[in-house]
């Protein structure tokens, strides 16, 4: 008796949708006028909606970079917190593909996404308090070179690079975007573009820091 009821349950569902279907048949076949009125009426409040919803998103997404933009609220940030502050001022900049990498295995990548214009990237973050180092530097060429081939390196930190570490960024095959802290500062207030005229280009250029 008792499984009988439970199976008259799960059917309740079922049977009302069937029920509500053939009636919308019967009403669009005796109606049709009132049934257009009535689908376009529904296809505008989805509409409505789903602008709400990216409305409601771009919103939060404002107020979080507006929160966390300074240097010194990056400085006090962990890891991660710093991985998911770049990623979401790429969503925010018209990034497509967004996808946060970072924690164990993530081959040496954070973020991977692909650019307003054509073209793939794969960024490391960094949020050091302490210079980048050549041999960094060097573990992030690896990896573009062994798993990202085809990708656009972007090194991304919150300190900047020993005379070494830039060295070997523009010295590498396919020489690295690489975002220090001064510019840092101007991209993530939304003053400056991440990318060189805000697209890839075949060539980047060597550094979009400063020197130091």
């Amino acid at each position: 008796m008792a499984r009988g009821s439970k199976r008259s349950r799960r059917q309740t569902p079922i049977v009302a949708a069937g029920a509500i279907g053939v009636a919308a048949v019967w009403f669009a076949a005796e109606h049709p006028g009132w049934a257009a009125a009535a689908g376009g009426l529904l296809v505008l409040l989805l509409a409505a909606a789903l602008l709400l919803r990216r409305r409601v998103i771009e919103a939060g997404r404002r107020r979080f970079l507006a929160a966390n933009a300074e240097l010194e609220r990056i400085d006090r940030l962990s890891g991660s917190a710093f991985e998911h502050l770049v990623a979401e001022r790429m969503r925010a900049d018209g990034f497509r593909q967004v996808r946060e990498r970072g924690g164990a295995g993530d081959g040496g990548v954070d973020i991977v996404a692909v650019a307003p214009g054509p073209g793939r990237l794969a960024v490391q973050c960094k949020r050091y308090s302490r210079p980048v180092g050549a041999a960094e530097v060097r573990e992030f060429l690896g990896a573009l070179a062994n798993s990202f081939a085809g990708h656009t390196g972007v090194l991304i930190t919150s300190s900047r690079l020993t005379r070494q570490a830039r060295q070997e960024a523009q010295g590498a095959r396919d020489p690295l975007i690489v975002v220090e802290r001064d510019h840092l500062a101007d991209w993530l207030l939304g003053e400056a573009p991440l990318l060189p005229g805000g697209r890839l280009t075949r060539r980047p250029p060597p550094l979009a820091g400063k020197a130091g």
